[in-house]
């Protein structure tokens, strides 16, 4: 089953894990401190960066976690928003390419 993607800009990575985990009633599944946080549940993959090319709670992308993905792409859509598609071990690799060490493996 795909899963919702929504990535978002953050200036505040520990304070949004607090908030975020408060109202999706989880923690994150990975944590980069002052960088990155994805929380993974049954419907929405959500991810928050730390991104100085955008402003807090800006829109950085969206897209779908789909286990049948062959590969991990990327388009823009009509409203030039970028759209993502990926598998959750793609995410987890990517993840692992920008922060070596996180350690993450998807579940």
């Amino acid at each position: 089953m795909k899963k919702f993607h929504l990535a978002i800009a953050t200036n505040n990575i520990e304070a949004t894990v607090k908030d975020y985990s408060h109202r999706l009633g989880c923690e994150p599944c990975v944590v980069v401190a002052d960088r990155y946080a994805l929380w993974r549940t049954e419907s929405l993959n959500l991810s928050v960066r730390q991104d100085p090319s955008c402003q807090p709670g800006e829109l950085r992308h969206l897209g779908w976690e789909d286990p049948e993905a062959k590969e991990f792409t990327s388009e823009k859509d009509v409203n030039g928003l970028l759209w993502e598609n990926f598998s959750p071990q793609q995410q987890a690799d990517e993840i692992e390419e920008i922060w070596s060490g996180t350690g993450y493996i998807p579940d």
